[in-house]
């Protein structure tokens, strides 16, 4: 006697899990230039790497004699599989089945899955593809009754932030739920012509009053990559593949881990001589902030998260020595640099990823304080500024800044990590103050000016006698600043601080929980 029929059987069921929801759907999902759930699959995990979990888990088809005939296959695919040869979690919506709404998925796979990442401390990217769970309204009939809203199991995903990194890629219409759950993780990226992520889609906003509109103009890549809902817009599935896979190699597997450190193979002595030359003397002219970042860390390394929004604050990940770090400059072509509401927003993601995957913290500073104006008072800007202090201020890593240009105000009080001896350097066009000489000069000296018999002479002799005290040389006197340097040496002095960083860093959970 053997067991010969039942695995049959079982291959049998496995043909049917494999076909998804049929060729016409796999054909209908080409047509709309998205790869099916097995294709990404196939995609992004190392070659011949994934074990799926709970494939035959479906709706069967037996015939009179009970002889299974067909069947459909859950629409919510997860299993174990390994990036760059590191072990992750991998789940996914099958669009093909009922558009990956929950009238064909089993609860019970994508509870297993966001568990089983949680207890093995396993990164997870999430494939999404539908409205990830959330019912349609056929469902009311098929169940027979209604049902009140629950976020059953939604503590399991909130708890994995706080222990292995989470990834989210938009791949199609994504809605409800599915929309939570892309948002709901450290680093997410949508497809831009081929996916759309939503409260919720055109049929309920116009049933609202709310309008006509169509999925595009509610959900396109261009809204939600321009308010901070999604990290990160790419061309192709394959481009958000790639993304995912370098969001995580900056990373460890999980908190109880350091970052892995890459072979150097940029020496830790080069210098670039256009550094010297690279701020203009006038205090007003621009330059490219990403190319001192492109010249100090290890070329290439750079991975910006996050450009389409917050603009004036520059955020991503880089590597000194082949080591991981998290970056932050301000960037003078948006607002002089000066910190937005949303650019707070953004660089409070960063620290709190920085703190919870123990990354060393660099800040390249040109900071003319918070923007200001009616708008930035509208939008809270004061909030979510003291939000990035106390942030930088429960950062539980290394920090190091280097002062490019300016630091002024409260927010350019961010040079230094509250309440830690961080280490601090400056170029010798640092410029710093409560506030700009150029902006104070005619309120501090307002009486003297307006006695003056000619203003114009006055305002100028005072202009030059500040000039003459504000050199950064002088807070040096003073200890108020510890190193002026040679803007080529900030290489190699920072690749010699993340050598001591790595010394410092403890694992283990962090001392708060990650807010998405």
């Amino acid at each position: 006697m053997s067991w010969e029929s039942e695995i049959n059987e079982l291959r049998q069921r496995e043909a049917f899990a494999e076909e998804l929801g049929g060729a016409d759907k796999v054909e209908r999902q080409h047509h709309f230039g998205k790869l099916t759930i097995r294709e990404r699959i196939d995609e992004i995990a190392d070659q011949h790497s994934f074990h799926e979990i709970g494939k035959t888990a479906g709706v069967a088809e037996y015939d009179d004699d009970g002889n299974l005939v067909g069947l459909t296959p859950s629409n919510f695919l997860f299993g174990l599989a390994r990036i760059a040869d590191r072990p992750v979690l991998l789940s996914g919506d099958d669009f093909t089945v009922r558009g990956g709404s929950a009238d064909a998925t089993i609860p019970g796979k994508r509870d297993a899955a966001e568990g089983m990442a949680l207890e093995l401390k396993l990164p997870h990217i999430r494939l999404v593809d539908g409205m990830g769970g959330g019912g349609s309204v056929k469902t009311i009939e098929m169940a027979g009754r209604t049902y009140i809203p629950q976020l059953k199991g939604w503590e399991t995903i909130v708890s994995h932030l706080a222990v292995a990194p989470s990834v989210s890629l938009a791949l199609g219409s994504v809605a409800g739920i599915g929309a939570a759950r892309v948002a709901t993780s450290h680093y997410s990226v949508i497809v831009r012509e081929s996916a759309q992520m939503m409260i919720a889609g055109p049929a309920l906003v116009e049933q609202a009053q709310l309008g006509d509109h169509g999925k595009e103009e509610l959900g396109h890549a261009n809204i939600h990559t321009a308010n901070g809902a999604i990290d990160d817009a790419v061309d192709s599935e394959l481009e958000a593949f790639q993304r995912a896979k370098d969001f995580l190699s900056y990373l460890p597997s999980n908190v109880d881990e350091l970052a892995p450190r890459l072979t150097p193979t940029d020496p830790v002595e080069r210098k670039d001589e256009s550094l010297l030359s690279i701020v203009p003397r006038e205090p007003r002219r621009v330059y490219q902030m990403r190319q001192i970042i492109d010249s100090v860390f290890d070329l290439d390394s750079f991975f910006e998260i996050g450009c389409s929004w917050g603009k004036s604050i520059i955020t991503g990940f880089a590597r000194l020595n082949g080591f991981p770090v998290a970056v932050f400059a301000e960037d003078p072509y948006q607002y002089g640099g000066g910190w937005t509401a949303d650019g707070c927003r953004k660089l409070i993601r960063l620290l709190d990823t920085a703190s919870t995957f123990h990354l060393p913290v660099v800040h390249l500073e040109d900071c003319p304080g918070f923007l200001i104006g009616k708008e930035s008072e509208e939008t809270a800007t004061i909030r979510y500024g003291s939000q990035v202090l106390a942030a930088l201020g429960q950062l539980t890593t290394p920090f190091a800044c280097v002062v490019i240009r300016k630091a002024f105000g409260v927010a350019g009080a961010a040079n230094n990590k509250p309440g830690y001896h961080s280490l601090r350097y400056a170029w010798p066009s640092a410029d710093w103050g409560s506030l700009p000489i150029e902006g104070g000069i005619e309120v501090a000296y307002k009486q003297d000016l307006a006695d003056s018999d000619d203003p114009e002479t006055l305002l100028e002799e005072i202009r030059e006698r500040l000039n003459r005290v504000r050199s950064p040389h002088r807070a040096a006197e003073f200890f108020e600043i510890e190193e002026i340097i040679d803007p080529r040496d900030t290489r190699p002095i920072l690749c010699e601080w993340v050598d001591l960083a790595q010394r410092a860093i403890s694992t283990g959970p962090s001392s708060f929980t990650y807010r998405p």
